[in-house]
């Protein structure tokens, strides 16, 4: 069997070895000690590329580093790579290598000055992309639809955890007070590690993507921040690495950022990655017309949509998509204006306006955005 059609938990997998533990070594280790270290000045000529890369699970990223003796000005500058596929759920153990084709480049806030972060696509040994390796056919799609100029804006929600499971700062035995207080909330009964949020604020805008806000969820421990508008392809290029910039900062508070779209059952909303979509013709005037011209096609395709949505093919979105929490069913589509309970919302400035954008709510916080813009094109702009 290939190994990459296991598609393990590793959620699951994580909280039951967690648990275990009573607290994060990260969390203890002086970083202030790491300053004399990073302050010694780069050899001339050399700098540090951190390659990343989505592992087999489709949602999970890894990286390791190399020393390049250039500074790169395009992606294709950049060698190819490889790594042990077996242990990313990509290869069998006799036949591990898998490949690292470089696609974008951004500064490193990890490592200021010279130093890169390179986000790849991933290859088997015979030059056909991985399982996970959306980019490949969303990148093509993207090229068809160019002319229309389709821009994409994606609201990550993500939840902060304790190394044990729990949402961050709510009670061992207990719950926190209902939701209502939390959403934008001020104070340090109502929010938890602003830290982590301003740190991967800042952290993004000097790598070079284009966060563009961030805000308090509606859970407690819940946060967003929003990438966007993007073209095409960089909106997925973009929203990997500001994940992986969120899962690398959470590290060094010694706290886990899961994209879970519902890390607790019960009465607590999930999370999501709304996806705010716009054509040429729709920021035309009267492009009212053609925002509502897509949404009729999106009703329907709606369960090829949902598969596309999280990387399980609906099954983590069916935990969230409940038609409660602020979310459509799974089951149905509809549509309307502000309507933050319908699978499409048509924003009431758009509605006032005229034109803009429209905003699919159904993604899940844990999709790949490549898959989303994909099959949002393909359904839009291709008539397929």
């Amino acid at each position: 069997m290939d190994l990459e059609e296991l598609q393990p938990n590793d959620r699951v997998n994580h909280c039951k070895m967690s648990r275990t533990l009573e607290e994060s070594p990260n969390a203890h280790i002086n970083k202030t000690l790491l300053d004399k270290y990073m302050s010694l000045p780069m050899p001339e000529g050399k700098i540090q590329a951190t390659y990343i890369w989505i592992d087999g699970t489709g949602e999970n990223l890894r990286c390791k580093d190399r020393t390049l003796e250039f500074i790169p000005e395009k992606p294709s500058d950049l060698p190819i790579w490889n790594y042990d596929g077996s242990s990313c759920y990509q290869a069998e153990g006799h036949n591990s290598d898998v490949y690292l084709h470089p696609v974008a480049i951004f500064k490193d806030p990890m490592r200021p000055g010279n130093n890169i972060l390179v986000m790849c696509e991933t290859y088997r040994f015979d030059g056909t992309p991985t399982q996970s390796n959306k980019r490949r056919t969303c990148r093509e799609v993207c090229d068809k639809v160019a002319d229309q100029q389709p821009w994409f804006g994606i609201e990550q929600e993500y939840t902060l955890l304790d190394i044990d499971g729990r949402p961050l700062g709510w009670p061992k035995n207990g719950f926190p007070g209902p939701q209502g207080p939390y959403y934008c909330g001020v104070g340090a009964n109502k929010v938890y590690a602003r830290d982590i949020v301003d740190a991967h604020y800042r952290a993004c805008l000097y790598a070079g993507i284009k966060i563009c806000g961030t805000n308090a969820e509606v859970m407690p421990a819940q946060w967003e921040y929003q990438v966007g508008p993007c073209e095409g392809i960089s909106i997925g290029d973009e929203l990997w690495v500001s994940r992986f910039l969120l899962h690398r900062i959470a590290e060094e508070f010694g706290i886990v950022a899961t994209l879970d779209p519902k890390p607790m059952v019960g009465d607590w909303n999930g999370a999501g990655a709304h996806t705010n979509v716009s054509t040429k013709t729709m920021r035309e005037e009267g492009g009212i017309v053609e925002i509502e011209s897509a949404i009729a096609k999106l009703s329907k395709c709606h369960e090829r949509h949902i598969r596309a949505y999280d990387p399980r093919e609906g099954k983590d979105n069916e935990r969230r998509l409940t038609g409660k929490h602020e979310t459509s069913s799974i089951y149905d589509f509809n549509a309307g204006v502000a309507n933050r309970g319908a699978s499409v919302r048509i924003p009431r400035g758009v509605a006032d306006e005229g034109k803009g954008y429209f905003e699919d709510r159904r993604p899940s916080s844990n999709c790949d955005p490549y898959s989303v813009v994909e099959a949002i094109l393909r359904t839009i702009c291709l008539d397929e």
